[in-house]
């Protein structure tokens, strides 16, 4: 069943990587009461522990708000009212913004399909980034594209499409460092292969709402 996707960009507007956090942050406090989807945290305070429904991202400079499923209806309802951003005291006026609104079909597949990371993919948490420090380079290939099946599973459970045929991933991969709330955090840039067809400028791993482990395919 056809999912819809919604892509807003602020082509004029330049901005760093880092600070798809803040956009994430200006958005969410912006339209806070019009849907929990906008910051990923419930009435009461607490996290919503899902995969994010919308996503702010930087990707070569530019701003892009990603919105799937509810979340895109959403971002679509709202893009009238998108007049400004305001990063960190700067205000930055919108005299341009375009949106794509779209169906994708996200799902398993019978041949492979490829993706890079536009954004660093932040696949390792608490548990594996243990067993990741002591493996030697092959099992770290391995344990990453089993993170990777894992991460697409993720997603695909989010859009309500559950597949019967077994994921297998091969991933090139480069460690990277970068900072995430003041702290120095192992993230990865590169390509993976999966037997699953999946949207342009999701996210996948860790973070997706703040931007990391955004995919674009490769033809």
């Amino acid at each position: 069943m056809p999912i819809p996707q919604t892509i807003i960009r602020f082509p004029e507007i330049e901005l760093r990587t880092r600070d798809a956090h803040k956009l994430r942050g200006y958005f969410g406090n912006l339209f806070r009461e019009k849907s929990e989807l906008l910051h990923n945290h419930m009435g009461n305070g607490e996290f919503r522990y899902r995969y994010p429904q919308v996503q702010y991202k930087i990707v070569d400079g530019t701003p892009i708000l990603v919105g799937i499923a509810e979340g895109a209806g959403l971002l679509t309802e709202l893009f009238l009212k998108i007049r400004e951003l305001n990063i960190d005291g700067e205000l930055y006026p919108i005299h341009q913004k375009n949106i794509e609104a779209r169906q994708v079909e996200p799902g398993a597949s019978v041949a492979p399909h490829a993706y890079r990371f536009e954004t660093l993919w932040m696949g390792l948490n608490q548990a594996n980034h243990a067993r990741y420090g002591e493996a030697n380079p092959l099992e770290r290939e391995k344990l990453l594209e089993k993170i990777l099946i894992g991460n697409c599973l993720s997603f695909l459970k989010e859009m309500n499409v559950f597949v019967e045929t077994r994921l297998q991933a091969r991933a090139s991969l480069k460690e990277k460092q970068t900072m995430f709330k003041n702290n120095k955090m192992i993230a990865f840039e590169g390509m993976f292969e999966v037997n699953a067809l999946l949207p342009d400028w999701i996210g996948l791993g860790k973070q997706v709402s703040r931007g990391f482990g955004t995919i674009m395919s490769v033809s």
